[in-house]
């Protein structure tokens, strides 16, 4: 199953997307797709019925939104592929390292993207987003983490890396929770549909050169570890999302520029979708 919101921010409807890209309105199911409905979903694998059913809309000339509506927690694992550690100049880490990046950072996978002012080291990250879909504390198991997962999405970790590193007092959340700095989308797929969230390939693009091109398998800890890991420390909510890393690639690495104004970021993950942003002075 693929969701997706439509609609100006704040105004986002649900809609259901199917492969030969006709699009179905979910008003009459739920009135947005978030936590309570991912957990509804969760419990009735049925709660959505056959698109036949549902009204049929164009969405022609409207927004994409975000395909989650605001998280109770965003959640990124830095690091977590050892060729992006290695071009960070670090070990590859024995434990997940987590950080925080304020929620009000999500926006669509086609909104601008704002350069913070002062800003200088503005960074990309495409990254595999996992969303939570039932509440989730102390699982007994990696092989326990499948059922708490709603589905996937793309995300674009934006960073500003001096405000993540030279001014950051030692924590990195300066530098991931300027305004707008974490489009998602364009679907979450969810997760029957995904299958193995460790066979997947990611890229991105600056202007139209590659940046990144790797797979989810090179990650250190994969989804499940990273879902149970956490489980131990917090409590994961319906509609939380979890970033899981973003591979070698970036403009940290110095051997490309970082961003500016009008430059525009594509990222992908295969079976996912693509996003398209646009940088802009904030």
């Amino acid at each position: 199953m693929r969701l997706m919101r439509i609609g100006e921010p704040g105004h986002e409807r649900p809609v259901l997307v199917c492969p030969e890209g006709r699009h179905y309105d979910l008003s009459g199911i739920t009135a947005d797709i978030d936590g309570a409905f991912l957990a509804a979903l969760a419990d009735n694998p049925h709660l959505v019925p056959a698109e036949p059913t549902l009204p049929e809309i164009d969405i022609t000339g409207e927004r994409i939104g975000a395909p989650v509506s605001r998280p109770s927690a965003l959640l990124c694992i830095g690091q977590n592929y050892a060729a992006h550690a290695a071009e960070s100049g670090s070990e590859p880490p024995e434990q997940p390292i987590l950080f925080y990046k304020s929620p009000n950072t999500v926006v669509g996978p086609y909104d601008d993207v704002l350069i913070p002012r002062g800003s200088k080291k503005t960074d990309w990250e495409v990254e595999l987003a996992v969303v939570i879909g039932r509440r989730t504390s102390y699982l007994d198991s990696p092989a326990d983490a499948a059922r708490h997962i709603a589905g996937y999405a793309v995300s674009n970790d934006v960073s500003e890396r001096a405000f993540q590193l030279e001014e950051s007092g030692g924590q990195w959340s300066k530098g991931k929770s300027c305004a707008t700095f974490n489009p998602l989308g364009p679907v979450l797929v969810t997760a029957d549909e995904v299958g193995d969230p460790q066979r997947l390939r990611l890229r991105s693009y600056v202007n139209g050169e590659p940046r990144q091109d790797s797979g989810t398998a090179d990650m250190i800890f994969s989804v499940a570890h990273l879902v149970h890991h956490l489980s131990q420390y917090l409590v994961l909510e319906p509609g939380d999302i979890i970033n899981t890393g973003t591979p070698q690639g970036v403009a940290l690495s110095g051997r490309f520029p970082y961003l500016g104004p009008d430059d525009v970021m594509e990222v992908e993950i295969s079976g996912l979708g693509r996003q398209r942003t646009v940088c802009r002075p904030a």
